[in-house]
């Protein structure tokens, strides 16, 4: 194995030369930083990070725990992992930006992993560790580990710091664009009630009404899934029961775009055409969904890779002791953009 020392050789100066210009911490001539790194380039070497950490007392690692989730939760992949695959691949652009490497493991929604592999983590010495979700929920970190955590899609009563979708204001601007697109009968099919992102998301709806000075008509909302099982027969009652009212809706928003692909496909059946007919509004922006239906299902971001992104810069901050030691209780939100689409129709809007 190639050493320091016979990088040196080959370049003609001390191991102390070799290490300054891998480190770049002391300022070297450029001839001799030229050399240097013509004779790393010339025998492969590679310099040892575990050398490296001990030296500078970081190690440059990050852990990352998926699947993290309430011990009292039912979990369902419902789009097939891809929640984590974005929120995680944000946090890869900003730590690979700032030399850092993700080690990353997943405890598959089991809580009772989680302690073992925070104590892995510090066993390899992380500089800091972000727990992900795959959805907006709940949960409690079995004890504090000795190095900064954000939690990612999720949130504690102890005011870990956590980066959270907006889901409220999310729908809200959402439902704010249909009703500025001339829709004032607007119905809600939700994802199950006993989750955060539909208590969320109701509020944002229902503030959008009241904003507009519109009524709330609960005979409007219904629950499309009552569990986390997606059951088709749920979204098949809650559609009839929308339908079947006097007044139909014009627009009927869903929970998420896997809820609005199949409520394209009953109203098929029924003979409705979207949009001339009813416009179909989601939520998520799953672009493999949105992209694909015709027509293009109008919806709102998830915006998996910004919340990523926000707590890996989050992390890195507190590493480096750039936040207060004392982080406030609020979570921070992150807001996605309204994806417009043709399966929203503009209605003549009433003066």
């Amino acid at each position: 194995m190639t050493t320091i020392y016979d990088v040196a050789r080959l370049a003609g100066v001390s191991p102390k030369t070799v290490s300054r210009v891998l480190n770049n911490d002391v300022p070297v001539k450029e001839a001799t930083r030229e050399a240097v790194e013509q004779a790393i380039q010339t025998l492969g070497y590679i310099p040892s990070s575990a050398a490296r950490a001990l030296r500078s007392q970081r190690s440059g690692l990050i852990g990352v725990i998926m699947g993290v989730a309430d011990e009292n939760m039912q979990q369902t992949d419902v789009h097939g992992g891809l929640p984590e695959m974005f929120l995680t691949q944000g946090a890869q652009q900003i730590a690979a930006q700032m030399g850092k490497t993700l080690m990353i493991a997943d405890c598959g929604g089991d809580s009772k992993r989680v302690p073992d592999l925070i104590r892995q983590f510090q066993q390899y010495r992380a500089e800091g560790i972000i727990c992900v979700s795959e959805s907006h929920q709940k949960i409690r970190l079995p004890f504090q580990p000795n190095c900064p955590v954000v939690l990612l899609n999720c949130f504690d009563d102890a005011g870990t710091p956590a980066i959270l979708p907006d889901d409220e204001n999310n729908q809200r601007r959402l439902t704010e664009r249909l009703i500025a697109n001339g829709h004032q009968r607007i119905a809600y099919i939700t994802l199950p009630t006993n989750i955060v992102a539909t208590q969320q998301r109701l509020q944002g709806y229902r503030a959008a009404l009241w904003n507009a000075g519109l009524v709330v008509d609960n005979a409007l909302i219904a629950t499309g899934y009552t569990d986390r099982s997606n059951k088709i027969d749920d979204l098949w009652a809650a559609l009839n029961n929308i339908m079947r009212q006097p007044e139909k809706p014009t627009v009927i928003c869903c929970g998420n775009d896997e809820m609005a692909m199949r409520v394209y496909g009953m109203l098929r059946v029924q003979g409705v055409k979207i949009p001339e007919e009813m416009s179909i509004a989601g939520f998520d922006d799953h672009r493999q969904i949105a992209e694909t239906l015709y027509p293009a299902l109008t919806t709102v971001e998830l915006p998996y890779v910004k919340m990523g992104k926000r707590a890996a810069e989050l992390l890195l901050q507190l590493i480096h002791n750039k936040q207060p030691e004392k982080m406030p209780l609020q979570a921070e939100r992150i807001m996605g953009e309204v994806a417009w689409r043709e399966s929203v129709l503009t209605r003549a809007i009433l003066p």
